[in-house]
């Protein structure tokens, strides 16, 4: 198996997280720059990550994660679990529109519709994401406490979201630190 991705995106390494130590190639690609062909050439949808599985190429983190859970066995998500993961998904392509744009260099603390309503999806989520951390629905190492972990990390490291009211997200962070590949995937050294 070979996983494409940048290492910096939260999408990919919710991925990285659930692979844990099962083998496969990870290519970290320069997806807005020098590795764009290739991103174009695999993904007609130009998302990462993607896995690449001998014939089988696996567009989306959400579809990647059920295709490795048949694959390695794994306990099909609940319900409940499922609309966690729309939660979470809901939160970071907010983030991701809201990290481009700023790298774009537009205000997105401006007072525009389009801004305004990134900005509710996030903190509506992630309140209801907090309730559920809260709850201890994040304590055990699964999926959706994977890509919570990554969502947070990212979104304080990219400066998108102040968390200080939502304890129980840095709560659940903090708890799996030392975890299987979670330094190994830290984006803070992703070349």
């Amino acid at each position: 198996m070979k996983l494409l991705g940048s290492g910096t995106s939260p999408f990919v390494r919710r991925i990285r997280l659930l692979l844990g130590d099962t083998p496969c190639e990870f290519a970290s690609m320069d997806i807005y720059g020098a590795d764009r062909d290739q991103l174009r050439r695999h993904n007609p949808a130009l998302k990462i990550p993607m896995l690449i599985d001998g014939d089988n190429g696996i567009y989306d983190s959400r579809v990647i994660a059920r295709y490795l859970a048949d694959k390695m066995a794994l306990a099909p998500l609940s319900w409940a679990q499922e609309n966690q993961l729309t939660l979470i998904d809901a939160v970071n392509d907010s983030g991701v529109t809201l990290a481009l744009s700023k790298r774009s260099g537009i205000d997105i603390a401006a007072d525009v519709l389009f801004y305004n309503l990134q900005h509710e999806r996030i903190r509506l989520s992630l309140d209801a994401l907090s309730e559920q951390a809260a709850a201890g629905a994040f304590d055990d190492w699964h999926y959706p406490a994977m890509c919570v972990y990554a969502l947070v990390d990212w979104m304080e490291l990219r400066d998108l979201f102040d968390f200080s009211a939502h304890q129980p997200l840095l709560e659940v962070r903090q708890r799996h630190r030392q975890q299987p590949m979670v330094a190994e995937t830290d984006p803070r050294n992703a070349g």
